[in-house]
């Protein structure tokens, strides 16, 4: 049985009907929620980081390229450390506090400790050489890598804890990643504001806005804090304890050994299509930013409000990737993604002009936050039915899926940053990213076996 409780209420995990267990009301919304400091975080990281030091704090692109690559590495290293430290107990000596929650409270303490020192100037090697300045930032990067590691690892794995019914555990993913469109719509907002409130939101990005990324990082800060003391209070974990499961409780809990674990072809599978999907997203939130500066030479608001169209459609499409995933399968609803996906990355490359400037780089922007949306929230999907009942490596698992997909991010950007750069070349990047990765999240999805239950479709209500 689940147990939650929000505000000291206890609620609970009844029995649906045919004996699926369904979650209240405070577990989804609490669950929901406890992913925002990251996706705020990671809002910030992936469109900004770039444009922050390469624009306003002029270090150089390759340097910068560095810097970021350093931070997926970090955080690469950090999913199969926590995942796997996750799986076999708690970081704190806190009897009955859950092996989950107790790494997401350590994780939030990093990141509220190491983030603001990211997106800032460096206070005492402002004038030191460049080497100096690499060391400085990279320190407060690794901690606030291994900080969001630790967060993401936690968040996903107790998805399976809560409930052993594929959908919905579908519904908890697209409800958090309802909640992950509204953090990076939040951010876009607040940037935006603090732009035009500022009398700078005309010009392009550089160092008279460094105050702005200041203000807008302590803000999502203050909202991240507050959205985790909600998940903390709402979910309560299921305290696993051997000695005292019953006898129906086995068929919930499985246990799977570490060699067989890594000897299952499908892991591999799924890994491709989670790790070409996050390209395919995280990239994005990386060069559109890069793209409306050096490319289509838009003013400044444009890093805010072209995003803010991306996550607004993201938004809406959530609205209904659960019923799209029941009607047509997992399979079906991620081939309509990529395929969505590939037009808007053929409109990029051929998209120039006032009309595009003006109107068509909008109509891109619904266009790839609709296919983002429908291809993130179904290979989560996909993951957590890999995991099944298997909860003793399901942070193991989380946590390889999300090392191959910041190795291939970090080496993505390091590729990018450090190539010779002419006027089409965020473009030509942008296109190309956008393109092959969904493509290459095709092809991997392609090789499911019909009969695998990823593929299932739920029964008729």
């Amino acid at each position: 049985m689940v147990e939650a409780s929000m505000g000291g209420t206890k609620a609970m995990a009844q029995k649906g009907k045919e004996g699926k267990m369904a979650l209240s009301f405070f577990t989804k919304l609490a669950y929901s929620v406890g992913h925002v400091q990251n996706d705020l975080c990671a809002s910030m990281w992936f469109s900004y980081l770039l444009i922050f030091f390469n624009l306003v704090l002029g270090i150089e692109s390759k340097y910068a390229g560095l810097l970021m690559t350093i931070g997926q590495v970090a955080d690469a290293l950090s999913t199969p450390f926590v995942g796997f430290c996750s799986d076999r107990g708690g970081v704190f000596c806190c009897s009955g506090y859950g092996r989950r929650k107790s790494w997401h409270l350590l994780g939030t303490i990093c990141v509220v400790a190491s983030f603001p020192f990211v997106f800032a100037s460096c206070y005492s090697c402002n004038d030191s050489d460049m080497w100096a300045k690499l060391l400085y930032f990279s320190v407060f990067i690794c901690v606030f890598q291994f900080g969001w590691a630790s967060i993401q690892i936690s968040n996903l794995s107790v998805v399976p804890e809560l409930t052993p019914d594929e959908h919905e555990r579908t519904a908890l993913l697209a409800y958090r990643y309802t909640f992950t469109v509204i953090s990076n719509m939040t951010v876009y907002v607040v940037i935006f504001l603090a732009l035009k409130l500022g009398g700078v939101s005309e010009t392009q990005v550089g160092p008279h806005q460094l105050h702005i990324f200041q203000y807008v990082t302590a803000i999502i800060l203050v909202i991240g804090t507050f959205t985790s003391l909600i998940y903390h209070i709402g979910v309560k974990e299921r305290i696993r304890d051997d000695a005292i499961l019953q006898p129906g409780d086995t068929e919930f809990y499985q246990k799977t050994k570490l060699a067989d674990l890594l000897k299952n072809t499908h892991l591999y599978k799924v890994a491709m299509v989670y790790m070409s999907t996050r390209l395919f997203v995280n990239m994005s939130q990386v060069l559109i930013p890069l793209y409306l500066q050096y490319f289509l030479l838009l003013p400044s608001e444009s890093i805010a409000t072209v995003p803010f169209v991306v996550f607004t459609m993201s938004f809406l499409t959530s609205l209904i990737i659960k019923p799209l995933n029941q009607k047509f399968g997992r399979k079906l609803a991620y081939t309509l993604g990529v395929f969505i996906g590939v037009a808007s990355s053929i409109m990029v490359y051929f998209g120039h002009g006032d009309v595009y400037n003006r109107l068509t780089v909008f109509a891109v922007a619904a266009l790839f936050g609709c296919s983002s949306s429908v291809m993130l929230v179904t290979s989560l999907g996909i993951t957590a039915d890999h995991i099944g009942q298997d909860l003793d490596n399901g942070a193991l698992i989380y946590g390889f899926m999300s090392f191959v997909d910041k190795i291939s991010n970090g080496i993505a950007i390091l590729v990018i940053q450090s190539m010779k750069k002419k006027q089409t070349h965020y473009r030509d990047c942008l296109s190309f990213v956008w393109g092959v990765s969904a493509i290459l999240g095709l092809i991997a999805i392609i090789t499911f076996n019909n009969t695998s239950k990823n593929d299932e479709r739920s029964p008729p209500e």
